[in-house]
């Protein structure tokens, strides 16, 4: 849905194209969303100006501010035909937006495409997008021309392993890149029931939200962390209530044990997984630069296409970042960002602004 309503729009090529699919995803709900200078160097467009001035003559808007200003600053980009609220081009609900934006995310960062040229990562995106969990694909008739000539890179790259007029096959690798993938029988078994895992976290026990004291607390915060806490609760994309907010950075935490059976689960899991620690690690820097923060476990977990129960969540975040994949602030919630481990392989966030980059952990 969201390749198509791209490949509809009067746009003059496919640098343009590919800008779109990052602007429209995140401001599918609502009309407006966040990107950063990060996000455009990351698209590695020939010629940024001009791709924005082809979707300003769509009547989309963006300060100029994203060209010279601080490249970690987010930034609103309005998409007027996306703030409709009948007949509306991307009908996506909160959850189905998070995923089709971090699968965009990690379809244009797969390391077969990361280094080509704006037309062959849209394609990409397109052959992706129409390719089954048996890794067969069909050549989309909305492909944009200047894609289709790019396939045979896209074959010499091994992206995909076979390539004809009408059809493709994905590399194994990117199985998980196929946006008509159903789960393996062993995710299947590594996973709950569906309405353990979509079921609502159970409140902290004697947790009741009072305005003031949450000000109050606020007040008595340092002021990176408060920069911080009030970065969550101001988001626009995720718009979480404000008692969601507090009892997630003043409720103490409550102790967490895993049983071998988790353990085991998490071993079936992992297995089917073998690129998870990239994977997130490079979420966490799309999702910070959309949202100004980084992602809660549930929404890293949920941008990934990971359907897991909150416990095995839990343990899969906490390997993740054992492994050094990712770290985080101590107990301070939304800071998930890259390790070690992924700093080692080039995946980094920009360069921060200043003291608010460093959140200290909550005492």
């Amino acid at each position: 849905m969201l390749l198509s309503y791209v490949a509809s729009l009067a746009l003059p090529g496919p640098e343009a194209q590919l800008l779109a699919v990052v602007v429209a995803i995140r401001a599918a709900r609502g009309g407006v969303g966040n990107v950063t200078g990060a996000d455009l160097s990351a698209l590695r467009l020939s010629d940024p100006r001009g791709a924005i001035g082809a979707l300003r003559d769509l009547g989309w808007h963006v300060d100029d501010v994203l060209f010279d200003g601080d490249p970690t600053a987010a930034i609103p980009f309005t998409v007027p035909s996306l703030a409709q609220e009948t007949g509306h081009p991307m009908p996506f609900g909160k959850n189905t937006r998070s995923r089709v934006s971090g699968w965009t995310t990690r379809a244009l960062s797969a390391k077969p495409v990361r280094k080509l040229p704006p037309a062959a990562r849209l394609a990409g995106l397109f052959l992706a997008a129409h390719s089954t969990s048996k890794l067969l694909g069909q050549i989309p008739p909305d492909l944009p021309e200047a894609c289709r000539a790019t396939l045979p890179d896209l074959l010499l790259k091994g992206f995909l392993t076979e390539l004809s007029e009408d059809r493709c096959r994905l590399d194994p690798a990117l199985r998980h890149l196929s946006g008509m993938r159903h789960p393996t029988e062993e995710e299947k078994a590594a996973e709950p029931p569906k309405a353990q895992a979509t079921s609502a976290p159970t409140r902290t026990p004697g947790f009741d939200f009072d305005a003031d004291a949450w000000t109050r607390w606020k007040n008595s915060t340092t002021p990176a962390l408060r920069r911080h806490t009030e970065a969550v609760e101001h988001c626009p994309v995720c718009a979480l209530p404000p008692e969601q907010v507090a009892q997630a950075f003043t409720a103490p935490g409550r102790p967490q044990s895993f049983s071998r059976s988790m353990k085991t689960a998490y071993g079936t899991w992992k297995d089917t997984h073998p690129d998870r620690g990239p994977l997130a690690a490079e979420f966490t820097v799309a999702f910070r630069s959309e949202h100004g923060h980084g992602p809660s476990y549930a929404q890293l977990c949920t941008g990934l296409g990971w359907e897991l129960s909150r416990s095995l969540r839990g343990f899969v975040v906490k390997r993740l970042v054992v492994n050094e994949w990712l770290t985080e602030s101590g107990h301070v919630p939304w800071t998930l960002r890259p390790g070690p481990a992924a700093q080692a392989q080039g995946i980094v966030l920009p360069k921060a602004r200043g003291p608010e980059a460093a959140v200290p952990a909550r005492p």
